[in-house]
């Protein structure tokens, strides 16, 4: 009798990580990291294809903007993947380069320069 009232309170949690959990607030602040991702989707999808598959880094730069603007939302991601791209030019760097797991020190909404990382890969 007890594991069936220990069952029932397990089974009736609601955690906030799952996506069909959540709510209509936390529903509408992911639309914007929403956004960010469907323009990242339609430019794998059309020009992508047509520009040619020579990125200078891995993971190639769609799929670190993606997982930046997953990880850290639109603003903090966009900041990060701007950087990228300014990286990765003939004379930029070239190699492993993943997304941080944190946000950078010093990083904050109204300094968003400082959540790129503009010189070097995989700098601290």
């Amino acid at each position: 009798m007890q594991y069936l009232a220990h069952h029932d309170i397990i089974v009736h949690m609601k955690h906030s990580a799952c996506g069909h959990c959540s709510g209509p607030v936390e529903a509408a602040l992911r639309l914007p990291r929403r956004f960010g991702r469907v323009l990242i989707w339609l430019y794998r999808h059309t020009l992508s294809p047509l520009v040619g598959y020579n990125c200078r880094h891995l993971p190639t730069c769609s799929v670190y903007g993606d997982e930046a603007i997953e990880r850290f939302g639109l603003w903090a991601g966009g900041w990060m993947t701007l950087a990228r791209l300014l990286r990765c030019n003939p004379f930029g760097t070239s190699g492993i380069d993943n997304v941080p797991l944190t946000t950078p020190q010093g990083a904050r909404w109204y300094l968003p320069w400082r959540y790129g990382r503009w010189r070097g890969v995989n700098a601290p």
